[in-house]
């Protein structure tokens, strides 16, 4: 992660900045404004559907609930409610047989600072926060991490895996070894399904034009021999029992400045990609997606210009992005052209400069999680998953005031923010494999002007909506599948989510 001040004001909640947070950014899609009020259709269309849907399988039963009220007296407070023929001003009614895109997980990023700090609890706390976590059933069930190749600017120290100047020196760090992989193996054995993807900051420094850790680009001469080191990467991380389920080939490409960090072009990505890596994955039997871009809304162009290349085009599982510029809806722009591929959002954190709870909650889910989703994202992972009370560790030159989605206290006691509570209303109700779904609302359309949700259907069958209410009242509903219905008052200011089968 590499966060450019500059470009974050024009869509981060700043209080000084912007005093209405709910309200869309000017030039926002149209297409992307309906979805809110009707779910999905508004950024999808009918060609995306499956053939082949199952039956509906709802059965009359309780509906289970969670809340969280933007002034904290709900955090994911579990609720019920039953099926009734209840009246009220409007009702979502949900089509199972209307499927989008199929969900691959929610979660944030195990950086090196993550993993050490998880480390330095005691190995009760330590158990008891992973299974908050990442167990569906005990904690919120996280499914999906994010993992940097190397160091980040959350680690310990620079490193890469191949600092002496031959591939054949490649080996996993000993801080890895110390921190990281013994977490990643407690949280497989408590989610051993969890999705991970890896992402470098740099290659090793021998392999740029800077000599540095900062800056330059990839040589040519060494295009080979860095595909060479994610096949090595993959391979050592899966003799570790941990399997990765995607790479991008940077982070942020076009941010050069970042310690570490490297600009890539898309010229350079696309004949990286096309040339030596995707050739490369496919002579050494690598089954690991590959993943462009991994950077922020504001350059749809440079995924859409390697997704053009048709030899290119072949070994390339989907485009990544980030939100710390840009809209969301640059997300769509992409699929338009490209719908047959994958789309990610893969990092965006809260920090110093957006503290408050009730801006910062409504924020990130209107644009971050109802956003990216509405343009077809299969899933929305944030930054640091564990920080401590210093904003790190981090490494000079990063990002020195960015806010974990748990802070670790210097008392050995635990923060959740917003981005804690975003997660969970999302993680522990619409699984892995879940497909989005669409909608149509009849009754009083005027309750959507501030009223915003997704719905979605597990692979057991039981169905989800997420939706808030942005308003100051509360707000009646009626949610109907099939032939069951149920009422629900959603309090101002909050988020709900509603599960049943």
């Amino acid at each position: 992660m590499h966060f450019n001040f500059t470009m974050s004001i024009s869509i981060h909640p700043m209080k000084n900045i912007h005093n209405s947070l709910f309200s869309f950014a000017s030039g926002m899609l149209s297409a992307c404004l309906i979805f809110f009020a009707i779910l999905l259709p508004g950024c999808t269309d009918d060609s995306d559907s499956v053939d082949n849907p199952p039956d509906d399988t709802t059965q009359l039963g309780d509906v289970r609930v969670w809340v969280t009220t933007c002034n904290q007296a709900y955090l994911f407070k579990e609720q019920s409610v039953s099926f009734s023929d209840d009246v009220a001003p409007f009702t979502i009614r949900v089509d199972t047989l209307n499927r989008y895109q199929q969900v691959e997980g929610f979660g944030a990023a195990l950086t090196g600072s993550s993993a050490y700090n998880l480390r330095r609890m005691t190995d009760s706390q330590r158990t008891s926060l992973l299974t908050e976590l990442f167990d569906p059933v005990k904690g919120i069930g996280l499914s999906y991490l994010r993992l940097s190749i190397g160091s980040s600017d959350f680690s310990l120290s620079l490193y890469t895996y191949c600092d002496y100047p031959s591939i054949d020196s490649f080996a996993l760090h000993p801080t890895d070894l110390r921190d990281l992989i013994p977490v990643l193996k407690e949280i497989l054995a408590i989610n051993p399904a969890i999705k991970i993807m890896a992402t470098p900051w740099t290659p090793p420094i021998w392999m740029k034009t800077s000599a540095a850790w900062s800056g330059g680009s990839l040589i040519p001469d060494f295009y080979d021999e860095y595909a060479e080191y994610f096949v090595r990467y993959i391979r050592a991380m899966a003799g570790e029992g941990i399997t990765i389920d995607a790479i991008s080939v940077q982070n942020e490409p076009m941010w050069e400045f970042g310690t570490p960090g490297m600009k890539m072009t898309w010229q350079e990505q696309l004949t990286f990609i096309r040339d030596f890596l995707g050739p490369k994955f496919a002579a050494e039997d690598i089954s690991t997606k590959i993943l462009i871009w991994d950077h922020n809304w504001d350059m749809p162009d440079y995924p859409i210009s390697i997704l053009s290349d048709p030899a290119a085009y072949m070994y390339i599982a989907g485009s990544a992005f980030h939100g710390y510029g840009g809209e969301y809806s640059a997300m769509l722009s992409v699929h338009n052209q490209f719908p047959q591929k994958g789309l990610y959002f893969t990092e965006i954190s809260g920090g110093g400069w957006a503290t408050d709870f009730d801006d910062n909650l409504k924020w990130t889910i209107e644009n971050v999680f109802f956003g990216t989703l509405s343009c077809f994202s299969k899933n929305v992972l944030l930054w640091n998953l564990v920080l401590d009370d210093n904003w790190g560790p981090f490494i000079q030159g990063g990002c020195s005031n960015c806010r974990g989605v748990i802070t670790l206290n210097s008392d050995g006691s635990l923060t959740r923010f917003n981005e804690y509570y975003a997660l969970a209303h999302f993680a522990k109700a619409i699984r892995p494999n879940a497909y989005m779904l669409g909608t149509t609302v009849v009754g009083d359309m005027s309750q959507l002007a501030d009223f915003k949700y997704v719905a979605a259907q597990n692979p057991d069958g039981s169905k989800v909506v997420v939706a808030m209410n942005f308003s100051s009242v509360g707000k009646k509903l009626a949610v109907r599948c099939g032939s069951n219905k149920f009422t629900f008052t959603v309090q101002p200011e909050s988020l709900v989510t509603f599960m049943w089968r």
